[in-house]
């Protein structure tokens, strides 16, 4: 047994020189982070369309539901004060209808829950000190929120001004932004926090 947990440190020690040496260590930062995305990102997929614990599938039906009410009113208030863009609402199923035909419906998939809960599980496996968790989660999920604010705005705006490009926009524009907010995120706690969690280590 202490032979193979040898092995096992010798080896780890030894990668981590290498990683070191070569200065791989934003790759291998970039590949955790990507491998943590997709974890979480397939994870998620999979439980929503297999595991049916009905208090869990309560809680998060009713968050997502409520999170999809918040971003429907705060997006037409925006909609219509800031960028006056004429609309008709069904508050009942969410819904923003424009002169043009087009129309919105924010939905529960809409809400930003599966972005905001990829980022707290990000940073909440991704090393730190917790007291900087605390407060860094919240405010990343405030962003995350903003970002999808933005999302359902913009959309507003190509559904009226460009609504030929509805599609693209929809699928391959906004949804992605999330994640490059994410990403910038993460890159800051990285930069910023991080280091603190090692500096500790060095010195204990």
């Amino acid at each position: 047994m202490k032979t193979q947990e040898g092995f096992i440190k010798r080896n780890k020690r030894a990668v981590s020189d290498f990683i070191r040496r070569h200065r791989l260590e934003a790759l291998t930062d970039v590949a955790l982070f990507i491998i943590i995305t997709l974890v979480i990102h397939f994870s998620f997929r999979y439980w929503a369309s297999q595991f049916h614990f009905y208090p869990v599938t309560e809680l998060y039906y009713g968050l997502s539901s409520w999170l999809s009410e918040q971003v429907y009113v705060q997006s037409i208030w925006f909609v219509e004060h800031v960028l006056k863009i004429p609309f008709t609402t069904v508050d009942q199923t969410c819904t923003m209808y424009f002169a043009n035909s087009g129309y919105i419906a924010v939905n529960s998939s809409c809400s930003g829950f599966k972005p905001m809960l990829q980022f707290v599980l990000l940073i909440m496996i991704y090393p730190g000190p917790w007291r900087h968790k605390l407060w860094f989660i919240p405010m990343g999920l405030f962003l995350v929120h903003l970002t999808n604010l933005f999302r359902i705005t913009g959309l507003s705006v190509v559904i009226v001004q460009w609504p030929d490009y509805w599609d693209f926009s929809h699928d391959y524009l906004f949804r992605p932004f999330f994640y490059v907010v994410i990403f910038s995120l993460w890159v800051w706690w990285v930069e910023r926090f991080r280091p603190m969690t090692k500096k500790t280590k060095a010195t204990s």
